[in-house]
């Protein structure tokens, strides 16, 4: 029997039924994911399997740093052959890491091949899969076909014109391809002459000048409209901790000038208008009835001579350890009491932190939408089996399992669907053991088989309203 079998991952037979029953045949929604827009809309064709594989992948990056490979094998002028050979050395020894299981899913569900990658089969599976990626059934756009994909999700800056998306809007190849807000940039004040470049690419793409934090606003909510009409319907912020400083208009205002001007803001003024931009982006989402997502606790490009180096998203980012409990309260108090509380998935890379937003989350939800307020699920370090299993077990232990919206792929990869599947296996394990050991009753088969449809598909399709 193949190592990826029909059975991979089930524990015991009612999860094989749940599974096989329910969360196989669902489509996918990927409501977040860094899949690159004009590759869809071009219909990308990868070079090789090192180009689809290694290129920007920094899980494996990572990996192959501490397996010992050179850089030169990693990000360098190595040949793809070279690349791939050096994944290849590194594969048997992630053994227990997701990549592992991640790897062989997708050589089988990809390419159809069984065997195992280590130095003894590079060479086969390298040429075999070049070949196939050859072929017009392995570009990026009938990839993404391949796994009963329906929507997915990119991320967008504001100041982003779109222009990818218009043309697969205009040629349409049988799924649904979404902008999403991540408006990070234009609170980015920490570096004044970044954050004045952002101003006037912002502008430019607004068509009006940006002289104010009220005209950056007005901007924004401009950019907000135009995301809209493309399609829009959620957010996305990728912060350290929540921001909910008090502050007034003038004072904004006032920060916002000292920037422009080039001058450092401090730690306070940070601080405000942070807060300031938060709550300001919340309400945009509020007003237009799109769901928010925010992901919490990532500390970035720590190895600094690296940064200098290679740049960002490059491998280096960890995780933070912050305290998010008050301001994340306040915040969402704010925008309670002015009632301007959007649809909203928390999620955290510090596991410390599960129940802190999964508590957080359910203090806010108001009865007019099923899982308004949500406890999303682990994400980058965490999502693997352990942090799924954790992030499941929180978000049952304190609120409702069976309203929650299910996995994203958060991947910059075009075969990454398999993780999908990987979350759907996890997710019928974790259930069916639950009724071997009778903590679910083996009677109500029918209703948890359509939790799990719920949670594969329905829940997400029903929250987002793409």
């Amino acid at each position: 029997m193949s190592f990826i079998n029909e059975d991979f991952m089930l524990s015991n037979d009612a999860a094989k039924q749940l599974y096989h029953e329910g969360a196989e045949k669902m489509p996918i929604i990927d409501y977040h994911c860094h899949l690159i827009p004009q590759m869809i809309a071009q219909n990308h064709q990868f070079s090789d399997i090192t180009e689809l594989w290694l290129g920007g992948d920094h899980y494996k990056w990572r990996a192959m740093r501490g397996n010992g490979v050179p850089e030169e094998y990693i990000t360098g002028d190595r040949s793809s052959w070279e690349k791939f050979s050096k994944w290849a050395e590194t594969v048997p020894y992630t053994m227990r890491n997701p990549l592992y299981h991640w790897t062989h899913l997708e050589l089988k569900r990809v390419f159809d091949i069984d065997k195992l990658l280590s130095p003894a089969t590079a060479r086969d599976i390298f040429e075999e899969c070049n070949a196939k990626l050859a072929t017009e059934e392995f570009r990026g756009q009938a990839l993404i076909k391949k796994f009963n994909v329906e929507t997915v999700c990119t991320t967008d800056d504001p100041a982003d014109d779109l222009r990818w998306h218009k043309q697969i809007l205009d040629k349409p190849f049988g799924v649904k391809v979404i902008p999403a807000w991540r408006p990070d940039k234009a609170m980015a004040i920490e570096n004044p002459e970044a954050y004045k470049e952002y101003i006037q690419k912002l502008s430019e793409t607004a068509d009006m000048e940006i002289r104010t934090y009220s005209d950056l606003i007005e901007a924004l909510a401009k950019r907000h409209d135009f995301f809209e009409s493309m399609g829009c319907r959620l957010s996305d912020h990728g912060l350290e901790t929540f921001y909910a400083a008090d502050y007034t208009d003038s004072e904004i205002e006032a920060i916002f000038a000292k920037v422009l001007s080039g001058k450092q803001a401090d730690a306070e003024e940070l601080d405000k208008f942070r807060s300031a931009c938060l709550h300001d982006f919340a309400v945009m989402d509020a007003e237009a009835g799109w769901a928010q997502q925010f992901h919490i606790g990532a500390i970035r490009n720590n190895n600094t001579k690296m940064f200098y180096q290679l740049g960002p998203d490059t491998g280096y980012d960890a995780i933070h350890d912050v305290q998010c409990a008050a301001a994340g309260h306040r915040f969402f108090d704010r925008l309670t009491l002015e009632g301007k509380l959007a649809k909203t998935i928390l999620y955290c890379l510090n596991p410390k932190d599960n129940e802190v937003l999964m508590t957080m989350a359910y203090t806010f939800n108001d009865g007019t939408v099923p899982g308004k307020m949500q406890f999303g699920s682990g994400w980058w370090f965490l999502d693997q089996e352990d942090g799924m299993r954790k992030q499941m077990n929180a978000l049952s232990a304190l609120g409702l399992f069976t309203r929650f919206v299910g996995m994203l792929t958060d991947s910059r990869s075009f075969i990454s669907y398999p993780r999908h599947e990987y979350f759907r296996r996890i997710l019928c394990s974790v259930l069916g053991e639950d009724i071997e050991k009778g903590k679910l009753p083996a009677s109500e088969m029918e209703f948890i088989t359509k939790v799990v449809e719920d949670i594969s598909y329905n829940n997400a399709k029903n929250y987002f309203n793409f």
